[in-house]
Order: C-alpha cells, then structure tokens, then sequence
C-alpha cells in the first residue's frame, strides 16, 4: 500500500535549519508529486513545497528548498533561516499524477506528519 513516512522534526532556534525527509513506498515514486504541507495550530493546512520526481520540477513558498533523492525514493525538505512563524506540523503527501498543483484535494495519501517548533 502507498506509505509516506516523515523524519527529521525537532525543536530549533529562529535563524536554525532542519531538513526534513519524506519515504515513499507502494508506488511508482517517478509517476507522483511530492507535496510538503505545513499546518499551524488552529489554521488550515498549507502547501510549502513540491516536486514531480520525473521532471524534476520544483515549486516552493518562502526560505524552503525541496529536492529528491529517486534512488531511495525519498524527498526532503530544507528549512533554513527558521522564524516561529514556520513552526507547525509538517506533512509529505503523494499524487498519482506527474503534475503538482497546491490544493490539498490533489493528493491522495498523506504522511503521519512531524513536529516542527522555532523558539524565537
């Protein structure tokens, strides 16, 4: 079955890095998108970053950078220069489809998600 399985949460200073990484299995990892969602308490959830693992086509909202690694079908994302603004629950999600678009109702499985918090 299609798994999403997130690592790399933690607690950081503001003006700190993390880099996330996505796992992806039960499925052709070069005919999805990858998608990173970050949700904050009480707001919706929102899209920060996407790649098509075939195209190598990227999209990404503010200091982040996403990129892959198809060998472990594994995607990460860089967070860098950190502010509490960025904290949340960062989630790695997949669409079928070699296409990304940002609306959370274009992908289809979803990571547990991990914790990221920035103390100012």
């Amino acid at each position: 079955q299609v798994q999403l399985v997130e690592s790399g949460g933690g607690s950081v200073q503001a003006g700190g890095s993390l880099k996330l990484s996505c796992r992806a299995s039960g499925f052709t990892f070069t005919d999805a998108c990858i998608g990173w969602f970050r949700q904050a308490p009480g707001k919706e959830r929102e899209g920060v970053a996407t790649i098509t693992p075939h195209f190598g086509t990227t999209a990404v909202k503010g200091r982040f950078a996403i990129s892959q690694d198809k060998a472990k079908n594994t995607v990460y994302l860089e967070l860098n220069n950190l502010k509490p603004e960025d904290a949340g629950m960062y989630y790695c999600a997949a669409a079928l489809r070699p296409w990304c678009i940002w609306s959370t109702s274009h992908f289809g499985a979803w990571g547990q998600g991990v914790q990221v918090a920035v103390s100012a």
